[in-house]
């Protein structure tokens, strides 16, 4: 049977003089309690970091075992196995690096102290991914010591493989019975046909360290000239044929951008994935996307290194940075892909779901600190570590050997790249989200984005749903079967309102407790909206879930009582409060009004009320993982930071280099407003900040809507 393991994202790679610790930055180091998390998952095997560069940055003697023997304790305690890891895709501490020649010698004596220390340990992972960080570190230039030559590369490979013989044969001084995993990316290299030698040749490469750890590489090996140009001896790799030390599992890492496509068409792509080998100029990008006909490449992996290298496989790494469909999608080609292999004979032992915690900055192949976080099993962006779908996936897994979402019944991103079909179903039906109030500023979003996202959706307007009409809304409901219903019909008009309340209830309360209703009868998943104006701004510090509802308008209170309702009628019910909306997409919203203004050289009066901005586009993400995840009850999302409309307007003013003098701040009784407004009502959360601050989001505003002129005026 075919196991689910779990593994924690734990580079700790160094870009000039500083070292980037994924295990600081998701918090982990401190949380003893992951451990529990973990566990709880049902996963019997975790790859765990015992890092090198982490617990003895200067002297062995001196090692922080304190940093690591609470967790090693716990998770011995649950009695899950771990997989230690040693170095990962780092270069050791400052005293070495991947080129010193004493790198395994250091290594391994450094693996020593840790099998003394932990004997129970069975099984182990030296150095993650090799060949991938002699890439990042040797070819590329990514990572430290940063070089970009052949030589450099090949060096790097050699020591980490040494690096690798001599801690296993450390371990083993101490624990006989120890394994050793081995991990490294599994991507295939396609090409057109004019580069077919060079897919062949990177193919091999690929495969290095596997070749030096099984002593294959010899006078007849593929790659021998190669690396006895760049340095190597016929003594070394004599050395390696002569060890005993082979992989008793060989993990497979594959990625979404694993596989690449090498293409001599260079005026078909852009600049920066341009380069070449001195005889041809070529495009170096990722198949996923490009190459006609591709598909995502599990089973083919497996299959290739089982056979070749006569091994039991796993999927080691199968982490996708994308939205929470997509990452589901992954996993279940991941999964889907394992048991293909394992149907035609292959040893396949597991599938592990990577980045448990999620990861920081690999958008920028964790060379930057620019805080890109992505999730994984679990969301860190709350006091505690929130589990996701995918953790309920792996939970599925570990538990049944199977699992279902209706958002499987769509392709990933990678699928439909090749059908014409943005929603195309591999299975009958698809089963529908369900978007009413469709043409309004909130629901022409959900729209945008679960196209954009490969989400089935249907989107009704209010003029072919009625929310105030129970009848209506039970038959829409009903037909159109929906895994999920997302209610972005409002009366919105806040002064309006004021004067026709009976209105405004009718939207608000009773058409908004009328889809709840429908939701309740048909099992669908029930996502509807509230609103900062539920509080009355007395406080003088943001606004979360718990506090008390006190709306000083009919608006407000129109709110209040939905919630109520809907809380009691479908408890599972996802009821987000926002504030303040802007967008790239309509033109009503303030942002947008401002800045048509202030280009033109206009003042701009806006209100001193302190609010909390919330980008759309961001809202709409963060609200469909929220969906998907299976989230409940009342969410405060809006982008962090409190400011009043008259800041919000400076600050849109001066990212587009706009006279900010022109806005002016006013009372809200000098802008006529007929209802009450809080004077502060912004928005945090006690349970997770999931949109970023919003300056970020201006930044994406301006990108996706970029103004006439933006030249500052006179």
């Amino acid at each position: 049977m075919i196991e689910a393991w779990a593994g924690l994202e734990c580079t700790v790679n160094r870009v000039g003089d500083r070292y980037h610790d994924q295990v600081e930055r998701t918090g982990h180091a401190s949380r003893v309690g992951d451990i529990d998390r973990i566990a709880e998952l049902g996963v019997k095997c975790v790859r765990y970091p015992i890092l090198w560069e982490r617990l003895a940055p200067n002297v062995l003697h001196s090692a922080r075992w304190e940093t690591v023997d609470p967790h090693m304790a716990r998770i011995r305690e649950l009695g899950l196995s771990p997989i230690a890891g040693l170095v990962h895709h780092g270069s050791g501490p400052r005293h070495t690096s991947l080129l010193d020649p004493m790198f395994g010698e250091k290594l391994a004596h450094y693996a020593e102290l840790v099998a003394r220390r932990f004997p129970w340990i069975e099984a182990w992972t030296p150095v993650n991914e090799p060949m991938v960080t002699a890439r990042f570190s040797g070819l590329y230039g990514h990572w430290y010591p940063h070089h970009q030559q052949d030589r450099s590369f090949v060096r790097m490979v050699i020591n980490q493989c040494r690096a690798i013989v001599l801690s296993m044969q450390a371990v083993r001084r101490i624990n006989p019975a120890s394994k050793y995993v081995h991990t490294d990316d599994g991507g295939t290299v396609y090409s057109t046909p004019p580069l077919a030698y060079q897919a062949t040749f990177e193919n091999h490469r690929r495969d290095l360290a596997l070749d030096l750890l099984f002593g294959r590489v010899d006078s007849a090996h593929p790659l021998c000239d190669y690396l006895l140009n760049n340095g190597v001896t016929f003594a070394e790799l004599e050395w390696f044929a002569a060890q005993d030390v082979t992989p008793d599992t060989i993990g497979i890492d594959y990625y979404a951008t694993s596989d690449r496509y090498l293409d001599h068409r260079v005026a078909l792509y852009p600049p920066a994935t341009l380069g070449g080998n001195g005889v041809h100029r070529y495009a170096d990008v990722a198949a996923a996307g490009n190459m006609p006909g591709w598909s995502a490449g599990f089973s083919e992996a497996l299959q290739r290194t089982g056979v070749q290298y006569d091994r039991p496989v796993a999927l080691t790494e199968i982490h996708l940075g994308c939205t929470r469909e997509e990452q589901l999608r992954w996993m279940d080609a991941a999964w889907r892909g394992a048991r293909a292999a394992a149907s035609k004979g292959v040893a396949v032992k597991a599938v592990t779901s990577w980045a448990l915690f999620g990861s920081f900055d690999w958008d920028q192949l964790a060379t930057t600190n620019n805080g890109h976080y992505e999730p994984g099993a679990f969301d860190l962006r709350g006091p505690a570590p929130r589990r996701t779908a995918i953790g309920a996936a792996v939970e599925s897994i570990a538990r049944s050997g199977t699992f279902t979402h209706a958002v499987l019944e769509q392709p990933g991103w990678w699928e439909r790249a090749r059908h014409a079909s943005p929603v195309a179903s591999r299975r009958v039906r698809a089963t529908n989200v369900l978007i009413l109030g469709a043409r309004g500023t909130l629901g022409a979003a959900f729209v945008r984005r679960c196209h954009d996202r490969g989400l089935a959706h249907l989107a009704l307007s209010r003029a072919q749903v009625d929310i105030r009409d129970p009848m209506a809304v039970r038959r829409a409901v009903a037909a159109s079967r929906p895994w999920a219903v997302i209610n972005a019909t409002g009366f919105v008009e806040v002064d309006a309102a004021e004067l026709d309340q009976a209105s405004c209830e009718q939207t608000n309360v009773f058409g908004a407790t009328n889809v709840a209703e429908a939701c309740m009868r048909t099992g669908a998943k029930l996502l509807t909206f509230s609103s900062d104006l539920v509080f009355d701004g007395s406080r003088n510090t943001p606004y979360d879930e718990q506090h008390a509802m006190r709306p000083l308008n009919a608006y407000g209170r129109s709110k209040q009582a939905a919630e109520e309702r809907i809380r009691i009628l479908t408890p599972s019910a996802l009821i987000v409060r926002t504030s303040a909306f802007f967008g790239p997409w309509d033109e009503a919203n303030f942002v947008t009004r401002a800045l048509r203004e202030l280009t033109q050289g206009r003042v701009v009066r806006a209100a001193s009320n302190i609010v909390s901005p919330t980008y759309v586009p961001a809202l709409v993400d963060a609200c469909l993982d929220l969906l998907i995840d299976g989230e409940e009850g009342i969410w405060h999302l809006s982008n962090k930071g409190a400011m009043s409309w008259a800041s919000l307007a400076r600050l849109a003013a001066s990212l587009v280099g706009t006279d900010t003098s022109l806005v002016h701040e006013c009372e809200p009784v000098a802008l006529g407003w007929i209802a009450a407004r809080p004077r502060y009502s912004a928005l945090s959360s006690s349970r997770g900040c999931l949109l970023p601050r919003v300056e970020e989001s201006l930044e994406h505003y301006l990108a996706a809507r970029p103004l006439p002129s933006r030249q500052r005026t006179r």
